[in-house]
């Protein structure tokens, strides 16, 4: 029961992840359209980290990374939209 608490908890904070990227991408055009590069590199590395974290049975560190691969990418996702429109 704990255990399914914690998932239950830890989904619920990547799910807000989703507006979280779209606000700051809102308020950091720049920063966005400057770092794009590394901005990918990061959520590459986030997601091999969480799949590491997933073998490795870390949960803490499986939805910390999978919180900062979905925030930037939603950020991603916003700026490439605001830019081709």
């Amino acid at each position: 029961m704990n255990e399914i608490l914690k998932i239950i908890i830890g989904i619920c904070v990547l799910v807000l992840g989703i507006p979280i990227g779209y606000f700051l991408a809102k308020f950091t055009k720049e920063e966005l359209k400057q770092g794009k590069f590394w901005f990918q590199l990061i959520i590459i590395f986030s997601l091999i980290w969480a799949i590491l974290s997933l073998i490795f049975k870390n949960d803490a560190i499986l939805f910390g990374l999978l919180f900062i691969a979905i925030v930037t990418s939603m950020s991603l996702k916003n700026s490439v939209r605001k830019i081709y429109k």
